[in-house]
């Protein structure tokens, strides 16, 4: 089994997740971002990896430890709320996952994220890779709206890109 995803990794290629998300579709995806985070106080970082390396396969390391790893690195824990959401996504795992800061997590079950996760990961089986990530940016938005409603009178600035990062 480890052989195969091993293969699955290495044979895995950034052309290819380009032609799932091109250009259009990561505009799409950061248009989805700014839109979500009009509606409340939390920040939300949508990453796309396209395969771990051979040690990281040969170490085991599944999709969720990297998502934590790269919650990590890529600062969304450091929300001034502590309410930063990782979406995070495995090509060639084909995985979704997502981290919420402490302040989110405590609000929101471990069962309502693996529903977006699965919805999103239903549009990508199909092929559709915009949909399935507006569609989770919007889940994960609604999420946030109930928990951290936007504040007008407080000043809000960005605090994560809304573009997202390709791994």
């Amino acid at each position: 089994m480890q052989a195969v995803r091993l293969l699955r990794h290495v044979a895995a290629t950034h052309w290819r997740t380009r032609l799932r998300f091109p250009r259009a579709t990561l505009d799409a995806i950061e248009q989805a971002v700014g839109r979500a985070e009009r509606t409340h106080a939390g920040q939300i970082h949508f990453a796309i990896e396209t395969a771990l390396t051979p040690l990281q396969i040969l170490n085991e390391v599944g999709a969720r430890a990297r998502a934590l790893e790269l919650f990590a690195s890529l600062g969304v824990w450091d929300t001034e709320l502590n309410n930063g959401v990782l979406i995070y996504v495995q090509l060639a795992d084909r995985s979704v996952e997502i981290v919420a800061d402490r302040g989110l997590a405590a609000r929101v079950g471990p069962a309502e994220w693996q529903g977006v996760c699965r919805l999103m990961e239903e549009h990508f089986r199909a092929g559709r890779f915009r949909q399935g990530a507006v569609a989770g940016v919007d889940a994960a938005g609604a999420l946030l709206s109930r928990h951290f409603p936007a504040r007008p009178a407080r000043s809000t600035h960005n605090e994560l890109p809304d573009r997202p990062t390709l791994l």
